[in-house]
């Protein structure tokens, strides 16, 4: 099994930034990609960015260029870097991880970007 705790999102003017970060621990050693995905109200849960173990990334077109995923030297940690930040990023942001067997969630955290 695998845990993933993530830090508290919040709450951040339109154009802010925020850092989410996401500690993966248990069974990690088959993890082979860690990401982040984001669901709005009323929305289908959506990628927002993931990251393999060999440092290969991808972005939704909606955050490229404004979103950096990122681990950490242990590679049990992701972050998410959010730049120019908009109101339509407004969302429960959860870290996801997954191994040979499954898919792991984390419990969720809000970001709200006020305008």
């Amino acid at each position: 099994q695998v845990q993933l705790v993530e830090s508290r999102g919040g709450l951040v003017q339109s154009g802010g930034s925020l850092r989410l970060s996401c500690a993966a621990s248990g069974t990690i050693f088959s993890i082979y990609v860690m990401g982040w995905y984001r669901q709005a109200p009323e929305k289908q849960r959506e990628l927002v960015a993931s990251i393999t173990t060999s440092g290969s990334t991808t972005y939704a077109d909606s955050v490229k260029g404004r979103f950096t995923i990122s681990r950490g030297n242990a590679k049990n940690t992701v972050y998410l870097q959010m730049n120019s930040l908009e109101p339509e990023d407004t969302a429960v942001y959860y870290c996801n991880a997954r191994d040979t067997q499954k898919g792991y969630w984390g419990q969720g955290t809000q970001v709200t970007v006020s305008s």
